[in-house]
């Protein structure tokens, strides 16, 4: 998952705490406590919201995958681009073997068109 750094990743010990009392000297000691509830509530909605925000996200693509039933969809399309190439591959392959094939499959095979077989003479 991609993680987005800190804009205050390089902040070392010694600045914490030079932070710290600077917000002390401006808001004193009273108000830190409900500051730092604030801002504690404020990231705990804003993460509860961002995980709903997720959840709502991935929710709405299962729907959309399952109201588009792209593997039907997928698997027609194979079949009606699959079928002509193996029709075409199965062709292929008998005239090639046409020869070698027995009477019989010749026959099959030629049944819309019959052709007559010569021989050739060896002796002319």
């Amino acid at each position: 998952m991609l993680s987005i750094p800190l804009f205050l990743s390089d902040v070392a010990g010694s600045e914490v705490i030079v932070i710290v009392l600077v917000v002390l000297l401006f808001f004193g000691s009273k108000s830190v406590p409900g500051i730092a509830k604030t801002l504690g509530q404020a990231m705990y909605q804003i993460r509860n919201a961002t995980n709903d925000l997720q959840q709502e996200i991935r929710k709405s693509g299962q729907e959309m995958k399952s109201d588009l039933n792209l593997d039907s969809v997928l698997k027609e399309t194979e079949e009606a681009l699959v079928q002509p190439i193996d029709q075409m591959t199965t062709d292929i392959d008998n005239t090639i073997h046409y020869g070698s094939m027995p009477k019989q499959v010749k026959q099959q095979v030629t049944a819309g068109n019959p052709i007559e077989e010569t021989q050739i003479n060896p002796d002319a």
